[in-house]
């Protein structure tokens, strides 16, 4: 068999389509839309080579019209999660033992699948299913999970490409093995790209995969496997079921083969997730690699010499575009006194300008929150603020479920630095801002870092360098991922390798090659070309 070493196509980012009005993707993706709507879909668990139904079915409806059905998915048990596991470790020598540049075909087909035949299906799925936007969708369940295969794909050959120096006579080698037994993908149901990336990045490095997404991003994770399968993915390297948390987790974390979990989701389920590996430490063949990105309380820090102009812009989208709901959105701001007058006109002006509604109306910048238990939450937290004498609404505050989960885009001014929605993860379109004395700034970048247990997003508006690389060096700790004069969403594959610290996780950088580094366990091989036959070294020797 011939055999050499190979270039994999040079991974750029995929192009973000515009959808203007009259262009052909805007045609395709409306028509997507309305067959998506016209019809109710049975969706499966795919545990090997079996679409597996059960008699539970959980009904999938659009956030912004939650009375519409999309389909049903069939809810397991720990059976499934068992049969999953089953699966993984079943395909796992073949996946592992297959040359790595046909596990990376399979991977770059999938991204060109969906950046053609099936992007249109895909951003209607998501846009429909987690009331995204055309442009949200756009960027994520199109441009980003390309961008994470065709990126990951490149990452991987360079980790394979990087081998130890050999002394006269000896030739060291490095491999990179997949790890010990099945990793688990815990996925969140904001970002189909993330829900896509968590099962594909460990896939592609030989391990196999149990993918249980969120139950309400289902909708579109079933196109993501009906990809991964024309893509040519093999039965049982990625298995996708849908169990709820606590059954999932007591099979999983008992499990002696657990080799390591990739997850995105909130703080206090992964900190649980943690103990219980610790308590199970015992069970399992190898210490298991334990990845998470998790909350954020992401602020906007602001200088006296900003122009108020950019900061209102960076606000009103870094807060509210997907209705708040990213880990990396704008929750808390820290606004000068100079300037907060034009910031708070400005941000006003943008809100009365906003529309919201359902997603199949393009001209709707605002959409529906997830479920009725988010909107629940984030209706609390507005009651809360309306009824304390620290907190006046600025803009919104009003919401309704009667149609879909809509909540306004919410602006709320703190006396109090220290208020519940300043310290908080909300997930929501609510935002927090704290007026300081313009000639404070050094104080308030001390209030910046230790207001949150979070360190996710962050970013610093200034025209002054000097406070620039100040912000920068004070508030080191504060996010892994800092903007200078932009909002704090946003990051790009291959550009902003995306992660926090502290309380928002393990920092392993998604779309970059650290990430990809956790899924392997590398053996280096040292091979002597003339072995010795005497035990004795020259020091031995007689004067």
């Amino acid at each position: 068999m011939a055999t050499g070493f190979f270039n994999v196509p040079p991974a750029i980012n995929e192009p973000i389509l515009s959808y203007a009005p009259g262009s052909p993707e805007k045609e395709e993706l409306q028509a997507a839309l309305k067959e998506a709507r016209s019809k109710e879909i049975d969706v499966p668990m795919y545990i090997g080579s079996e679409l597996v139904t059960t008699d539970n079915k959980k009904p999938m409806s659009p956030p912004h019209d939650h009375k519409h059905i999309l389909g049903h998915f069939s809810e397991g048990d720990a059976s499934h999660v068992k049969q999953a596991i089953d699966a993984a470790m079943e395909a796992k020598a073949d996946w592992a033992n297959m040359g790595w540049e046909h596990r990376a075909s399979i991977f770059l087909k999938a991204a060109e699948l969906i950046a053609g035949p099936y992007r249109a299906k895909l951003n209607a799925a998501t846009m429909l299913g987690q009331s995204k936007n055309a442009f949200q969708a756009e960027i994520d369940s199109a441009c980003e999970i390309i961008d994470f295969l065709r990126f990951n794909v490149e990452y991987m050959t360079q980790i394979y490409s990087q081998q130890p120096e050999s002394s006269d006579g000896v030739w060291n080698r490095l491999e990179q093995r997949p790890l010990e037994g099945f990793v688990f993908a815990l996925t969140p149901f904001n970002f189909t790209a993330i829900a896509g990336n968590l099962p594909t990045s460990a896939a592609m490095m030989g391990n196999t995969i149990v993918w249980k997404p969120a139950f309400t991003q289902i909708y579109s994770a079933n196109v993501l496997m009906e990809v991964f399968r024309e893509a040519g993915v093999p039965d049982g390297v990625i298995n996708l079921i849908y169990v709820d948390g606590p059954t999932t987790g007591d099979v999983i974390f008992s499990h002696e083969e657990f080799g390591g979990i990739h997850f995105t989701g909130s703080t206090g389920v992964f900190q649980h997730i943690w103990r219980t590996i610790g308590e199970n430490i015992k069970k399992y063949k190898s210490y298991p690699r334990i990845v998470g990105e998790t909350g954020g309380k992401d602020f906007i820090m602001v200088h006296k010499s900003s122009r108020a102009k950019q900061v209102a812009t960076a606000i009103t989208r870094g807060a509210f575009e997907f209705q708040g709901q990213k880990c990396s959105a704008a929750s808390r701001a820290y606004i000068p006194s100079n300037l907060w007058e034009d910031v708070k006109n400005y941000v006003i002006e943008d809100l009365k300008s906003f529309k919201m509604g359902g997603t199949e109306d393009f001209s709707n910048f605002i959409n529906a929150v997830i479920d009725e238990k988010s909107f629940d939450n984030i209706a609390s937290y507005i009651d809360n603020a309306k009824a304390s004498d620290d907190v006046e609404v600025i803009a919104g505050g009003n919401y309704d479920k009667s149609k879909g989960y809509f909540v306004e885009p919410t602006v709320l001014l703190s006396k109090d630095p220290k208020y519940t929605t300043m310290c908080e993860e909300i997930f929501g379109p609510v935002i927090t801002i704290y007026v300081y004395d313009e000639d404070k700034f050094e104080e308030t970048l001390e209030l910046v870092d230790n207001t949150s247990p979070y360190a996710l997003t962050g970013s610093i508006f200034s025209q002054d360098r000097y406070m620039i690389e100040l912000a920068t060096k004070r508030l080191e700790q504060s996010a892994g991922n800092f903007y200078i004069n932009d909002k704090p969403t946003g990051a790009v594959v291959g550009q902003q390798p995306f992660g926090g610290a502290r309380g928002s996780g393990t920092n392993d950088k998604a779309g970059s090659m650290i990430n990809l580094l956790r899924w392997v366990s590398p053996r280096t091989i040292k091979e002597t070309f003339v072995t010795p036959t005497d035990y004795r070294y020259p020091f031995l020797g007689e004067e």
